[in-house]
């Protein structure tokens, strides 16, 4: 099952890439709630390059990496991988008002998709006003 989440990032294209895809930027906006936070990041943006990003509570209770490698990259427009047996897709669609940042991905099945959906759109939330805020 696919789930897809997406926002509208008030900022020119290149500065959403750009921060979607710098692990200076992702530590600061890669996590669901202001409980967690992302610890480190690493991108090679390329087909078969790897990312990771180290996500933990701040009480130091637990932590995981979360890792996978790039399948298809189109600047500005497209960036598929995959991560485990999952993979996903992020969009960046430029419109009058921003950029529509949407992220189709595989659905595990530990946790409920609804649960799911929430934590993945409260990360895009997060990144949508980081970006804004930085812009």
């Amino acid at each position: 099952m696919k789930i897809t989440v997406e926002t509208t990032v008030k900022a020119p294209v290149a500065r959403v890439w750009r921060a979607y895809t710098t692990p200076g930027d992702i530590v600061q906006w890669n996590a669901a709630s202001h409980d967690w936070h992302t610890t480190q990041s690493t991108v090679d943006l390329r087909v078969d390059g790897a990312f990771t990003s180290r996500m933990e509570a701040k009480d130091g209770s637990f932590g995981f990496d979360f890792a996978g490698t790039y399948t298809r990259i189109v600047p500005n427009e497209l960036i598929e991988y995959s991560f485990g047996e999952r993979t996903a897709a992020v969009e960046f669609i430029a419109t009058e008002s921003g950029v529509t940042v949407r992220v189709t991905f595989d659905a595990e099945s530990e946790n409920p998709v609804e649960q799911q959906r929430q934590g993945w759109q409260a990360i895009l939330n997060n990144f949508a006003r980081h970006v804004e805020a930085h812009h």
